[in-house]
């Protein structure tokens, strides 16, 4: 099995682990426009390049989707819906939020650190590999890394990096999916947190990404809340979006 180069062999491979008699899973591919056939074009070469999908003749098959993103660009996704419906699902526990705020009494300094295409990271199971295959326009691929729309994507991921760091948990590092927040009391002990971290992100080959990441802050946006040292409270932005809500006018639109 050839997986991508710079993917090393971790503790955890992803699985997709079926329900008893399940039957192969097979839907053809949408008809896409001019644009969306452009920018698939460009997206499954990337993809390609670097080694996160292969051409598949499996006979499994989900639809690929596009959804466009904030900023108007065009994200191409994996329709997993009915594959999700007969996979056993991953009881993996998350954490608690009023858990991880407890842990961040105290703390005056934060560093926010976005895993780079997290779920990319994860190798899928070689047995596997043939339930991730999407059909398109231009051939039928398979995934060898994990795919986002997977149900057990989540709590697969916050499995590995909680094990990557778990002798930090509730001392200085708080993991949700693929955000580590780092926080510290003082700024000597921040740098040497951070250092920590980097090193163990570094011996791991688990890759951030540099934009989405912030350092050295007062006070941090997580889990919807503004954290510092002086208080928690709920982020305006989640409030508005609130408020902005049409008010119902009938009973189905609130139920």
């Amino acid at each position: 099995m050839i997986y991508p180069i710079f993917l090393p062999k971790r503790e955890i491979d992803f699985s997709v682990d079926l329900l008893l008699d399940t039957q192969t899973i097979y839907i053809p591919p949408y008809r896409m426009s001019p644009t969306e056939l452009k920018e698939f074009k460009k997206q499954l070469k990337d993809l390609l390049d670097k080694g996160f999908i292969r051409p598949s003749i499996s006979p499994w098959g989900s639809q690929l989707l596009f959804v466009r993103k904030k900023d108007g660009s065009l994200q191409m996704c994996i329709d997993y819906r009915q594959l999700n419906k007969v996979t056993i699902k991953n009881k993996y526990p998350f954490p608690r939020i009023d858990d991880l705020f407890d842990q961040l009494q105290g703390a005056s300094y934060f560093s926010k650190i976005d895993l780079r295409s997290g779920y990319h990271q994860l190798r899928v199971k070689e047995n596997d590999i043939l339930k991730t295959s999407f059909r398109t326009r231009y051939g039928h691929f398979e995934y060898l890394v994990m795919s986002f729309g997977l149900t057990n994507a989540p709590a697969t991921f916050l499995n590995l990096i909680n094990k990557v760091v778990r002798q930090y948990l509730d001392m200085f590092v708080i993991v949700f999916i693929d955000d580590i927040l780092i926080y510290s009391r003082s700024e000597d002990e921040h740098i040497d947190h951070l250092r920590t971290v980097f090193q163990i992100l570094n011996d791991q080959q688990l890759f951030a990404k540099f934009s989405k990441c912030e350092f050295w802050l007062r006070s941090v946006a997580f889990f919807g809340h503004i954290i510092s040292s002086k208080s928690i409270e709920v982020d305006p932005k989640k409030m508005d979006v609130v408020r902005s809500c049409p008010r119902p006018i009938s009973h189905s639109k609130i139920i």
